[in-house]
């Protein structure tokens, strides 16, 4: 039995454990006040090139270590993030679609885009080429897919890739041949597929310099100019929707621009190369 002090009060040391129950409660219910507060977050809705590079793992401890933020990634293929990021659910946009990015801007879904990073985009294939396509032009290599009917994968989920490698069938002025496919997936299962079914296919080099699953493919046209990919970081506007965090979603994008963030993503390597080179405006 608890015994009661003659003013009605519990003993010291019954206090002090009574308040420590009561506190572990309140923390349990998520009613611990500010010391038990959660960290500040955001989402970032971005690419699968970026997630499956591994870039974010490299970078995100960084960013966290310096501003006390979380950040979510959903990481979708480039249309997919703009919608998702136009619907307002997204506080961040990071991305790799140029003419995309661009409308997203112009139709006030984000004060501005801001250039963050680039690599390339790769033609790979079967590493005896049956094709023929080894070289530097994309647009020949892709003619010579569909003129000899060897078997392609694209992405077809209107991703940044997909979209680029529509522009380049476009420069082709050719049938894609019978041997096109669409898988509708993201850059890691794409790569997988080819690799399964010996086909050529477009990806980005990050993710395929990541990838292990790599079987019998082979990095055949590299090189081209026309195969530069950048990437954009935007703020969802506010003035859309104002439950975005913008100060958070601003503080982020600030981050990957500073010397700082562009020092994190430069030094992300595998095997001692390099897979993004910053290029945020000085």
């Amino acid at each position: 039995m608890i015994k009661v002090t003659d003013k009605g009060r519990l003993p010291p040391t019954r206090r002090a454990w009574s308040a420590a129950a009561i506190t572990l409660v309140l923390g349990a219910l998520g009613w611990g006040g500010p010391a038990a507060a959660q960290a500040p977050s955001i989402v970032v809705a971005s690419t699968t090139s970026t997630e499956q590079s591994g870039l974010f793992g490299h970078i995100l401890p960084e960013f966290k270590k310096a501003s006390g933020i979380d950040v979510k990634v959903v990481a979708l293929g480039t249309g997919q993030a703009i919608d998702m990021a136009r619907r307002g659910d997204a506080d961040v946009l990071f991305v790799h679609d140029r003419p995309a990015e661009d409308r997203f801007v112009a139709d006030g879904f984000a004060p501005r885009r801001f250039d963050v990073m680039y690599n390339d985009f790769v033609l790979v294939g079967p590493r005896a080429d049956p094709a023929r396509v080894r070289g530097q032009d994309i647009v020949a290599g892709l003619r010579k897919v569909a003129a000899s009917q060897a078997p392609f994968v694209s992405r077809g989920d209107r991703s940044g890739t997909h979209a680029a490698e529509l522009r380049f069938w476009q420069l082709a002025a050719a049938d894609k041949g019978g041997g096109y496919r669409e898988c509708g997936c993201g850059m890691g299962p794409a790569l997988n597929m080819a690799a399964a079914t010996g086909s050529y296919l477009l990806a980005d080099r990050g993710t395929w310099l990541s990838f292990r699953n790599k079987a019998d493919l082979a990095l055949l046209v590299e090189g081209d100019p026309r195969l530069f990919n950048p990437y954009g970081v935007m703020r969802v506007s506010s003035a859309r929707h104002p439950h975005v965090k913008s100060a958070e979603g601003q503080r982020f994008i600030d981050w990957l621009l500073s010397p700082a963030g562009q020092t994190s993503i430069a030094s992300y390597k595998i095997n001692g190369e390099q897979l993004f080179f910053p290029n945020a405006a000085r």
